[in-house]
């Protein structure tokens, strides 16, 4: 399960602890923090190692906590549950598809839109290539 703090991660999240507890399933809750894209330097603008590690270590500190949340809440279904932050990566898509394949996933359970704010999307762009990508089934919950 992807998770990134949004409404519709939520409902994902009680979805595919309802899953894992039908299945007697272990429940990996895995959350994405992507390097920002103007980190790099482009034309020689780029943001300073001290803004961008203070970023990752806001970014790490929400992470943990709706990770362990969402693992508390799975276990108090008798489900077990672990977590995973992935930090540093370029693309989420990329990273939630690389974990699933590493660890065997049998179902990816991802809300349709995070905290990108476009809600005028029917799907967000996450969701969307984690199914196009995904070499096992991927479950969209609205």
């Amino acid at each position: 399960m992807a998770v990134d703090g949004s409404d519709n991660a939520a409902r994902a999240a009680r979805v595919a602890t309802a899953i894992a507890g039908k299945f007697n399933a272990q429940l990996i809750v895995c959350h994405v923090i992507q390097t920002p894209f103007y980190s790099f330097a482009q034309d020689g603008l780029a943001v300073p190692a001290d803004v961008l590690k203070d970023y990752i270590a806001a970014a790490r500190e929400d992470a943990k906590i709706t990770v362990e949340k969402l693992v508390e809440v799975a276990k108090a279904s008798h489900v077990t549950a672990v977590s995973v932050i992935q930090e540093n990566a370029l693309s989420v898509v990329e990273a939630i598809v690389d974990l699933a394949e590493r660890r065997g996933v049998d179902l990816i359970v991802i809300g349709t839109r995070g905290r990108t704010g476009f809600k005028k999307l029917l799907m967000g762009s996450v969701s969307l290539g984690v199914m196009n990508h995904a070499q096992c089934p991927v479950l969209v919950v609205r």
